[in-house]
């Protein structure tokens, strides 16, 4: 075998090899990564793995809230409609929107005893949820409008010149009247 050639194998060779490595690494660190979603059923049953950090939701369900009064530490059921439940310990600040009856996602690991140990809780919120300060702001502007005041937002907004909307408002009368 010419030298040349040898070379060659022996870099196709050590970039193949590199490349596997390569990709071992990339697919082990996602796999690390990567938290599984799990449902009360699946707790329930024992599906979940212990041996790792996963995602599981649910209900919080009523009257299992269970404040400390020393410290933040906060321990509630979670469930679904079919009636499975598992017991979550958390020990930290909840979110405002967290109350029972509502939905969670909690980020943790399952305990050998089964108590999900929560590092971080999420509450769902449904559709119509809008944060105060929006509610606020909507609120402000809607007044605004009944008692004619213009709303803080828009009196602070840039204006266009007269020109222009002069301009706009005629090209939108024309198209409106071709439209007749």
């Amino acid at each position: 075998m010419k030298p040349h050639r040898r070379n060659q194998l022996l870099l196709i060779g050590l970039l193949v090899s590199m490349s596997g490595i390569a990709v071992t690494l990339a697919l082990t660190a996602f796999d690390e990564s990567v938290n599984l979603f799990y449902d009360p059923a699946q707790i329930a049953a024992g599906e979940a793995p212990t041996d790792r950090t996963i995602r599981a939701g649910g209900m919080v369900v009523d009257g299992s809230v269970a404040r400390s009064k020393t410290d933040l530490t906060v321990t509630f059921e979670v469930g679904d409609l079919a009636g499975a439940r598992y017991r979550v310990h958390y020990v930290g600040i909840l979110p405002d929107l967290f109350r029972e009856g509502q939905g969670v996602i909690a980020t943790g690991r399952l305990n050998a005893g089964g108590v999900f140990v929560a590092e971080e809780v999420l509450a769902k919120h449904d559709e119509t949820y809008m944060p105060p300060e929006v509610a606020d702001a909507l609120e402000k502007a809607h007044a605004g409008r009944e008692t004619g005041a213009m709303p803080a937002m828009q009196a602070n907004a840039p204006r266009l010149p007269a020109a222009v909307v002069q301009q706009s408002e005629a090209s939108a009368l024309e198209g409106s009247e071709a439209n007749l």
